[in-house]
């Protein structure tokens, strides 16, 4: 039996490991992938350090849910034309496929299982793939720029032209320019947005969101604060603001800062509670809270065009690549912010 270098997480012991398992054997509807990229998230520290747990229980589960690379073997019963070799990126998760809404499409699945944490990911030299979940790749697209799209690149640009619905000449607030904000903030830009206000407590962040396209790069600690937004906005505040820290005391600011009829997105993942000091203020300013998480599809293919088309240039995102079984390694490095990343990426 063959046999591939996988990352693996044990749940229950929060023990992980590069180890080597057999290469898994497409089944219906399925293919092969040799992955060629797959980067590594925030959320696949908090998988190793327990604070993020799979939706049901599992033994154990390949990390990693931003993959691409080539089609190897096909599965029986597919539906679409694929070949060997394609180049493909994978969405980060798939719908239940069972139940009326998914075969349907009466609206998004709410049992959406997650790659590399309901199943098996792509930290590993192969992949399974349902044949639905494909994404095709022009060859001008680079396979480390290609993974990081499905999650670290989507997430935000659904935040920002779905859950926030940005038009152009708004102003927009971004708070945290890391794996996510970082290219928030240029998604903004590339919506149209102005001014964008960047809001990160590193120095280095700051000066990184002002090269991606902030017209301003705030320290969240600064007592000007909010004398700095009223300045750049003209005294309105913001149509919309974004946490993408997942920080409860950044939602408390974003609220203060908010335009009449602004809207408050959170995209960054935190258990804590979600508290407005200010209720009254933010109910006659006519405020809202909208929650966000992931993306869909669509939007996956929207940006490997603009990608591909050179409308948006995703090579300054990728931080380092580290080989597979460097991944330990990798995930601590992203845990202690070593070097300020935006995107790690593990190479096979």
């Amino acid at each position: 039996m063959a046999t591939m270098l996988a990352g693996r997480l044990r749940p229950k012991t929060l023990r992980f490991a590069v180890e080597e398992v057999p290469v898994p054997v497409p089944g219906p509807g399925e293919v092969l992938i040799e992955v060629k990229a797959a980067g590594v998230c925030l959320s696949d520290v908090h998988l190793t350090d327990g604070s993020l747990k799979p939706f049901r229980p599992v033994d154990a589960v390949t990390l990693g849910h931003e993959v691409a690379g080539v089609i190897h073997a096909l599965g029986p019963g597919l539906l679409g034309d694929w070949t060997p070799g394609m180049r493909v990126a994978l969405q980060a998760g798939q719908s239940c496929g069972h139940c009326a809404n998914c075969v349907r499409r009466l609206r998004p699945c709410l049992k959406t299982m997650t790659r590399g944490l309901d199943y098996d990911g792509g930290w590993a030299e192969y992949a399974l793939a349902r044949e639905d979940t494909l994404a095709l790749l022009p060859d001008n697209l680079a396979f480390d720029q290609a993974a990081i799209i499905p999650d670290a690149v989507s997430t935000p640009y659904a935040a920002i032209v779905e859950t926030g619905q940005v038009r152009p000449a708004q102003s927009v607030g971004i708070w945290g320019a890391g794996g996510l904000g970082a290219h928030g903030i240029r998604l903004a830009r590339l919506a149209g947005a102005a001014p964008i206000i960047a809001v990160e407590p590193l120095p280095s962040a700051r000066e990184r969101a002002l090269a991606f396209g902030a017209d301003l790069a705030l320290d969240p600690a600064d007592p000007g604060f909010t004398a700095a937004v009223d300045r750049v906005t003209g005294g309105l505040g913001l149509d919309a603001a974004f946490d993408f820290a997942g920080v409860p005391a950044v939602r408390e600011q974003a609220a203060g800062v908010l335009a009449r009829g602004g809207v408050l997105v959170l995209a960054g993942l935190t258990p804590m509670p979600l508290t407005i000091t200010d209720g009254t203020g933010f109910s006659f300013r006519r405020n809202e809270v909208r929650g966000h998480y992931g993306s869909g599809p669509q939007y996956v293919e929207q940006l490997i065009r603009l990608a591909s088309t050179g409308r948006l240039d995703l090579a300054p995102s990728i931080t380092a690549h580290i080989p597979l079984a460097g991944a330990a390694d990798a995930v601590a490095r992203l845990e202690r912010k070593e070097g300020d990343p935006i995107r790690l990426v593990l190479i096979p």
